[in-house]
């Protein structure tokens, strides 16, 4: 018996490749072969993927109003999927898993006409773009939540609740209980906005913490993702402050550093909820405005019906706002250990392994008939 060779395909960004990494890991511990189809944006994340071969396809993301940047998007996809059914054709993998945006198009429609089973995972609360065009063309439908919105209706391929794949790093640092905010001890806070950083981060927590009481200032120990060119500004303002701090553009270990934290400041993505949950911490939630899909919202709002999180839209997001929430933590400590177990009562800590056996059964029933 052959050992079954599965490509997956995901964007460059932290967001779609973290849970392909989590996929390929758990079918790797299956014994299958893994080979990554990518755009070139994936380099500053794919350097660890578990992945027997990279592959960059062509990709574009059909955006705006005008008719030949439309076009020229139209050419790359389709140049995309002409070399990924080159690369089927060589690899003859067994089944082609996306994992979401556009760099997923061309390999899933490449695999949908060379006649090779296909899974789309949409990690969001409501289905992106690049997975609604895909969502015909799957046999497979797996989501990280319960009745996400906007999948077409009539699908022909079924659709599975896994849950959202985690790292191995992330489910070490689950293993570290959260730690009460002790009476006068200091509150780590972490502050982070997706693996490009955001800017409303640096324009409004520096400015929140500066309106905190002294006492509360000293008591406070602040891990900042800023974007390269905020990064300098907002040290300086907590140099000026005299607050402990870390401010970089990118942390390798965030996992850990979450599972260090008392309170997280974070936009949405699926990815960062998911993690959240999985650890049990505490959160303020800032969704990504003006997407079309309002997928953080959706995203956010697991969390903060629950208690886990105070989902705040960035309108609201100010320094005022920011500065009273933190004060009634500090005032009221036990408000985040009850936010951090909401949290972990969310979290699917074996959803790689789930989508793992969704794929290997899809191969098995497609190569016999039945399921195994």
């Amino acid at each position: 018996m052959t050992t079954p060779l599965i490509l997956l395909t995901a964007g460059g960004t932290g967001g779609h490749l973290f849970p392909a990494e989590a996929l390929a890991n758990a079918l790797k511990a299956s014994g299958c072969r893994v080979a990554l189809a990518t755009d070139k944006r994936a380099n500053a994340y794919a350097g660890s993927f578990p992945a027997d071969e990279i592959i960059e396809i062509p990709s574009a993301t059909p955006s705006g109003r005008s008719v030949p940047k439309m076009a020229k998007a139209a050419l790359l996809l389709g140049h995309g999927t002409l070399k990924a059914m080159a690369v089927i054709r060589r690899l003859r993998p067994d089944a082609v898993v996306g994992f979401g945006g556009y760099p997923t198009v061309p390999p899933i429609m490449a695999a949908s006409l060379l006649k090779v089973p296909t899974i789309i995972h949409e990690a969001n609360g409501v289905m992106g773009r690049a997975n609604r065009l895909l969502a015909r063309r799957s046999t497979l439908i797996a989501t990280g939540f319960e009745n996400i919105k906007g999948v077409p209706a009539n699908v022909p391929g079924r659709v599975i609740r896994t849950g959202n794949p985690i790292r191995p790093a992330v489910l070490d640092a689950a293993r570290r209980a959260y730690a009460p905010l002790e009476p006068n001890g200091k509150m780590r806070l972490l502050v982070v906005g997706g693996s490009q950083g955001a800017r409303v981060m640096s324009d409004v927590v520096p400015p929140a913490v500066e309106r905190l009481p002294q006492e509360l200032r000293d008591r406070l120990v602040v891990t900042q993702q800023a974007r390269g060119e905020d990064l300098e500004r907002v040290r300086d303002h907590y140099r000026r402050l005299g607050v402990e701090f870390e401010a970089e553009p990118f942390f390798a270990d965030l996992p850990k550093r979450l599972g260090e934290a008392h309170l997280v400041v974070s936009r949405s993505g699926a990815s960062t909820v998911a993690e959240l949950a999985v650890i049990g911490r505490p959160s303020i939630l800032v969704p990504l405005p003006g997407s079309l899909d309002q997928d953080q919202a959706a995203n956010a709002k697991t969390l903060g019906v629950l208690g886990a999180a105070i989902v705040c839209p960035q309108t609201e997001f100010t320094p005022e706002r920011l500065a009273s929430e933190i004060r009634s933590y500090f005032q009221e400590p036990d408000r985040l250990t009850k936010a951090a177990a909401a949290a972990h009562s969310a979290s699917i800590t074996d959803a790689a392994e789930r989508l793992a056996r969704a794929v290997l059964d899809l191969i098995h029933f497609n190569k016999n008939g039945m399921p195994s």
